[in-house]
Order: structure tokens, then C-alpha cells, then sequence
């Protein structure tokens, strides 16, 4: 009966300690939960397009977990999870002259034309929340609700932009890279 006792009082002990631990989010355990892979094509891109190197990471995290090999049931592809018409017309606008469909499953390209896009989502709403929400809903349907005088209309992407943004502030206090872009020395 004690030897029972006793590894009940363990498994609470370990029980506790555990929700304590994903309660407070050390670092080292956040780390664990919300990986930062390929960073220097995120801090580069990020760099090279003006945008936060923390909400890059939050949106490759949000969009694919930092898989490349992501794909989606709609047909979004990589890390950003582009869409083939949306990636192309990136490629066009950038001056790249043979897209090919597989140019997705490479990081380097993902991120670069995710990022591309992203800014220009941001220069065209002047704001982090509406470009997010386009990035999630489509332009048509931001246009349209802005068009309207309405808010952020579907339930799910008003989760995916306050998501995001938990994602950023979370992946900028656990990795001091994505703080200023620069390694620590």
C-alpha cells in the first residue's frame, strides 16, 4: 500500500511539474515546442524585405510547423504555403523566368517569395493585421470587407492573425536572433 502511495505522490509530483513547465514556457521548453529552422534564409529574407524576422518565423510556423514539404488540401505548397497561381505571379514580378511548380519545396525560394509577398500585402493595407488576414483570406476578401466598413469577417482568419501574433512575440522573446536580426556575439 505505501509503495502505491508513493508512486501516486511521483506521478502527481511529475504531473504538476510538467503543467508548471508548459504553463511558465521557459525558453528551452518553447524551443522544444516551436522549432526555428532554416534561419538564416528567414533572416535574410526578412532583412532584404523589411519585415520582422519574428513574424516571418511566426507565419512559416503558423503556416507549415517549418516544414518544407507542407502541403495543403486547397494545393498550398512549402513553408509559406504559396499557391501555385500566387507563387508564379511572385516569379513574374520579380524577374524570375522559369517558375517551375517544385521551386516551392525549396526553402530558399519559399521564404524569399513568401516574404516578397508578405511585404506587399503590408505596403498595400499599411497594416501588420490586415496584410496577415490577406496573407490568410485572400486581397479579394480584404478588399471587400474593407470595402464594406467591416472588420476581419471570417472567424478563422481572425484566429490565424491573433495567432500570428502571439507567434511572433513568442518566437522574439525565445530566440534573441529574431530580435534584432543579428547573431548574439
Amino acid at each position: 500500500m505505501k509503495r502505491l502511495a508513493s508512486l501516486a505522490l511521483i506521478g502527481v509530483v511529475l504531473l504538476g511539474g510538467f503543467a508548471y513547465v508548459h504553463l511558465a514556457q521557459p525558453g528551452w521548453w518553447a524551443r522544444l515546442w516551436h522549432p526555428l529552422r532554416y534561419e538564416q534564409i528567414v533572416l535574410g529574407h526578412a532583412a532584404h524585405y523589411d519585415l520582422d524576422p519574428a513574424l516571418l518565423a511566426a507565419v512559416i510556423y503558423q503556416e507549415s510547423r517549418f516544414r518544407a514539404d507542407a502541403r495543403s488540401s486547397s494545393g498550398a505548397i512549402g513553408l509559406m504555403q504559396l499557391m501555385p497561381k500566387t507563387a508564379q505571379g511572385i516569379a513574374d514580378h520579380t524577374g524570375g523566368t522559369h517558375f517551375r511548380l517544385s521551386d516551392l519545396g525549396n526553402p530558399e525560394i519559399n521564404v524569399r517569395y513568401g516574404a516578397w509577398y508578405l511585404r506587399h500585402l503590408m505596403q498595400k493595407y499599411g497594416s501588420e493585421k490586415l496584410a496577415l488576414a490577406a496573407y490568410n483570406a485572400g486581397q479579394q476578401n480584404v478588399d471587400r470587407w474593407l470595402a464594406e466598413g467591416e472588420g476581419i469577417a471570417f472567424p478563422e482568419t481572425r484566429a490565424y492573425v491573433k495567432s500570428v501574433e502571439q507567434l511572433k512575440r513568442l518566437y522574439r522573446r525565445i530566440y534573441p536572433v529574431l530580435r534584432t536580426g543579428t547573431k548574439p556575439s
